[in-house]
């Protein structure tokens, strides 16, 4: 998963960099480094795992860590 599938994915989901972070059990700033183009020094490649899980919510799954009110 590239980082712009990964931050488009996010917002689909109506997730805030927060909200992803907390599901995730990371920093919304490490979620902000896996959204930038790899061309950037700072940026970081997507975690696998994380891209994993983010698969698995964009196919309907939720986790108890499920932001209220959000489909």
């Amino acid at each position: 998963m590239t980082p712009e599938e990964f931050k488009e994915a996010r917002r689909k989901l109506g997730l805030t960099q927060s909200e992803l972070g907390a599901i995730l059990d990371t920093a919304p700033q490490t979620i902000r480094k896996w959204e930038m183009p790899d061309t950037r020094s700072t940026a970081r490649s997507v975690n696998p795992v994380a891209a994993r899980v983010m698969a698995w919510l964009m196919s309907g799954w939720r986790p108890p860590q499920w932001p209220q009110g959000r489909a």
